[in-house]
């Protein structure tokens, strides 16, 4: 999860250029004092602390996306945590610094605002001070690419992991093409070194699984919707190979108790390992290897009665 930051500034009224860009928002015409208006940093293209990063490229895409995207706390979808709204961004430039890339160094900031009024009141109290600061945001990305070999690593896996060099040059993934911004939340620990974003499949996941725990409702995008349906396919094939795995598993448990516990009841083993788990089915596994003949320890299959012929008596 990366992170973004608000910056300080001056708890100044709202510029008629600002209030047309708010008021396209709004249900009626807002005026100056009426507004609370804040700036932020919502994410750069620098290397984060989980090894991710986004090209210049896909800021300018995010610019455009983040714009009438809602504020709310901790990533929670629920509607009475909406606070705040993203009415401007522009992407940031410094050509005398350079990321971990090689890119001159690029932010995308963002202007939000939010209605003055009482529910609101210690919020602005606790920005104005410093006390709410950090930020976190939620977008969908196309690819993440790895940046040794270019491989997307959600469609293609490779063997580079990210935070080890290779031939001298660090490994991170590349985040390209943003296809859908959700949302910015309040957060309380920032994860990256200056600006941040949770992403794609992640946090479609994690704001569906928040929203059914508690009680209530939640809208998919269709960005979100589709990385969400990637993911239940991958966790079904992940679901049905590891059912593969555990009926091997009992099936090979029956049969070493077959051997370890002679008088034991074939029903009652088949019965017995039907309500194991791997772990424990590997426990019993081992335990009744021991007393199992050799080829069986072995994994293998015993021989035919023709090979041993000649031994015969």
């Amino acid at each position: 999860m990366k992170q973004a930051v608000i910056q300080k500034a001056a708890d100044t009224p709202a510029t008629g250029e600002q209030l047309a860009k708010i008021n396209r928002f709004s249900r009626r015409e807002l005026s100056a004092e009426e507004v609370y208006v804040f700036s932020l940093l919502l994410c750069d293209n620098e290397v984060d602390r989980d090894y991710e990063r986004f090209p210049a490229a896909s800021l300018e895409k995010l610019a455009a996306l983040f714009v009438g995207k809602t504020g709310i706390f901790d990533h929670n979808p629920r509607g009475e945590n909406q606070t705040a709204r993203i009415f401007e961004t522009a992407v940031e430039t410094d050509q005398g610094r350079l990321t971990a890339a090689g890119e001159p160094y690029a932010a995308l900031r963002a202007w939000a605002y939010m209605v003055r009024c009482d529910k609101n009141a210690d919020l602005i109290l606790e920005i104005d001070a410093g006390i709410k600061k950090e930020v976190s945001v939620g977008c969908a990305v196309e690819r993440a690419e790895c940046s040794i070999c270019g491989a997307d690593v959600r469609e293609r896996p490779c063997a580079h992991e990210v935070g080890q060099e290779y031939g001298g040059a660090l490994c991170w993934h590349e985040l390209r093409n943003p296809t859908d911004a959700y949302e910015w939340s309040f957060v309380a620990v920032p994860a990256q070194k200056r600006a941040g974003v949770t992403k794609g499949a992640h946090t479609a996941g994690e704001d569906l699984v928040k929203s059914l725990e508690g009680g209530g409702g939640v809208t998919l995008g269709h960005a979100q919707a589709l990385a969400l349906a990637k993911q239940l396919r991958e966790l079904g094939a992940l679901a049905e190979a590891g059912r593969a795995r555990l009926m091997e598993k009992r099936k090979e448990f029956v049969r070493l108790a077959a051997f370890a516990l002679p008088a034991l009841d074939a029903a009652a083993a088949e019965s017995a390992a039907a309500g194991m788990d791997e772990g424990q089915l590997d426990a019993f596994c081992k335990g009744f290897a021991g007393k199992a003949p050799a080829f069986l320890q072995l994994g293998g299959k015993p021989e035919k009665p023709s090979d041993n012929g000649a031994f015969c008596i």
